[in-house]
């Protein structure tokens, strides 16, 4: 009987070791998002086209932002990170670091925190909605003695 329950909880241990990464796979971010409207302190905007990918490797999320040119979507900002709130880089276009991001989740919402040279420090969420379908993106910061407020809002594709 011993031996059984021993067996038992291998198969059992062995199997959820298994199971583990399509365990990550189902992360709520993870997607092709594209900028439907964004906001400026509560005043709606112009805005260029904008596409996030965020794609799962482990427990690592990157997370790609790109822009068209000529129809052709160019990477603008990357960052792969953890949702234990290390800090990440934060890379342009040319792979140069110009900041770190640091960022935990919470059911479907996400907190971050991101520093850089030359900007302000900004803290903010990612929410994605019980449907699945829409990620919102909320930080504020403060720009030369005044707050600032955005929120883009973004469709799966």
């Amino acid at each position: 009987m011993k031996r059984i329950l021993t067996l038992s909880a291998l198969t059992a241990a062995i199997g959820f070791q298994a199971l583990a990464p399509s365990l990550w796979a189902a992360e709520a971010l993870v997607g092709t998002w594209r900028l439907a409207r964004q906001e400026l302190n509560g005043q709606a905007g112009d805005f260029e086209p904008l596409t996030l990918q965020v794609a799962q490797a482990g427990d690592k999320l990157s997370f790609a932002f790109s822009m068209p040119v000529n129809e052709i979507y160019f990477v603008s900002l990357t960052y792969t990170l953890r949702l234990d709130g290390s800090a990440a880089d934060i890379k342009n276009a040319n792979g140069q670091k110009i900041g770190t991001i640091q960022m935990t989740r919470s059911a479907s919402q996400y907190t971050f925190n991101m520093k850089g040279p030359g900007r302000p420090d900004s803290q903010g969420t990612l929410t994605v909605s019980a449907d699945g379908k829409t990620l919102i993106s909320e930080s504020g910061a403060t720009q030369s003695g005044r707050p600032m407020h955005s929120k883009q809002t973004f469709t799966r594709y």
